[in-house]
């Protein structure tokens, strides 16, 4: 009878791990990729250093990067112009990859300081002016036919002024 019981509970057990296939996965035995630490310096220190892995530190310091492709390294800080520096992957026969240089120096150069906003002139909109309509004329009254118009006004007497010429004058006569 134990041997009935054990037959069937290690048939259980078997059927219980065939429905889970995880244990079949064998990626947790591959190796991870081969890191190298590389050394980040700047002068001034302080700047940020961001890899293009999305890793980052301020200087000195040092990043565990990988080295499975080149990488690009960006140093920031305020005040001074962003520098970038390229990481080339090394093979050499006999010892895991690397990368390299090692360590990387940034030289940041101080940015120009800001060009100075040009000042607007203030520009000053004048609203419209309301205007006050002409002041109407009282209406004349219509002639009628029984009253007789009335007699044009007699025109102004010439001055005694000649009228001003575009030629110059005579000199005046010789008086004795």
């Amino acid at each position: 009878m134990y041997r009935v019981m054990a037959i069937i509970g290690g048939a259980l057990a078997l059927a219980a791990c065939s429905s889970n296939t995880e244990f079949l996965n064998l990626d947790a035995l591959k190796p991870g990729p081969v890191m190298d630490t590389v050394r980040f310096e700047s002068e001034p220190p302080g700047a940020e250093a961001k890899a293009s892995n999305g890793q980052t530190c301020r200087t000195p310091c040092a990043l565990a990067l990988p080295t499975e492709a080149p990488l690009t390294v960006t140093f920031t800080l305020d005040g001074y112009e962003p520098e970038s520096d390229q990481l080339e992957v090394i093979n050499t026969p006999g010892s895991p990859p690397q990368l390299r240089p090692n360590p990387v120096l940034a030289e940041l150069t101080a940015a120009p300081p800001p060009p100075k906003p040009v000042k607007k002139k203030a520009v000053h909109h004048r609203k419209p002016v309301a205007r006050k309509p002409a002041p109407k004329k009282p209406a004349a009254p219509k002639p009628t036919a029984a009253a007789p118009a009335p007699a044009p006004a007699p025109a102004p007497a010439a001055s005694a002024a000649p009228a001003a010429s575009p030629w110059p004058s005579a000199p005046p006569p010789p008086q004795h």
